[in-house]
């Protein structure tokens, strides 16, 4: 996925709010840009840290530019780190139609956002001749405390947690589900940070353990894009 313009460099100041970040630009002028990231962003937010944002060609939209990348200073060394969590559905969707999702191979159509379970939208039924519908779920992961190893989540995820148990329903009912770790990063290993959520780890091994497959993918993170890359272990 490339961006579709050139990057803005900036310097962080803070960000506030969840969805608000402060930033200074190369000019020296300081402009809040939104942050479309829900989530503690722990490793992610050092002051004066380089980033890069989009500008917006919405002249309505109040907030002008959005946040994209960081160069944070990770165990292992600095790198690119995409900030997004929007961005994961549209990876994984575009790496499915050029055919590199092993674990989707079999499927030949994916229908997004579709209801399930009691109050939960999975975030693609994978579908295929002959082939029983499979049920995905994609989560985006950009947290590093040792070098090499990404884990999630960053903080607290009761949704996510209930969409664990969702997916192991699906499994004890006869049908298949996946879940897919989009690392926006660097990484040669993915794990559950179990400290940071207990109860999503509780949520996640009793998944696994009912047959819910899970799969984890690097990002190939540059500031002309982020491209979903090879599958990782899941520890």
């Amino acid at each position: 996925m490339r961006f579709p313009a050139p990057l803005i460099p900036a310097r962080l100041v803070r960000r506030y709010k969840r969805f608000l970040a402060d930033m200074e630009l190369a000019d020296g002028r300081l402009v809040t840009a939104h942050c479309a990231n829900p989530g503690a962003m722990l490793g992610l937010l050092a002051p004066g840290a380089r980033t890069l944002l989009s500008a917006s060609t919405n002249p309505a939209r109040k907030l002008g530019f959005s946040w994209e990348l960081v160069e944070a200073d990770l165990p292992g060394g600095p790198q690119w780190v995409g900030i997004d969590t929007q961005r994961p559905n549209a990876l994984v969707a575009e790496a499915f139609a050029a055919g590199s999702l092993p674990a989707l191979a079999p499927y030949t159509r994916l229908r997004p956002e579709v209801r399930y379970a009691k109050a939960s939208r999975v975030d693609f039924l994978a579908e295929g001749e002959g082939q029983g519908p499979c049920h995905v779920e994609v989560k985006n992961c950009h947290l590093m405390r040792e070098a090499g190893l990404a884990e999630f989540p960053d903080c607290t995820a009761a949704r996510s947690a209930r969409h664990m148990a969702d997916l192991a329903e699906v499994v004890a009912g006869g049908g298949r589900a996946i879940l897919i770790v989009v690392v926006q990063m660097q990484a040669d290993r993915f794990d559950v940070a179990r400290d940071l959520d207990p109860a999503f780890d509780a949520a996640y091994q009793a998944a696994r353990a009912a047959g819910v497959s899970v799969h984890a993918h690097r990002c190939r993170v540059d500031p002309e894009g982020v491209t979903l890359g090879e599958a990782i272990p899941v520890v």
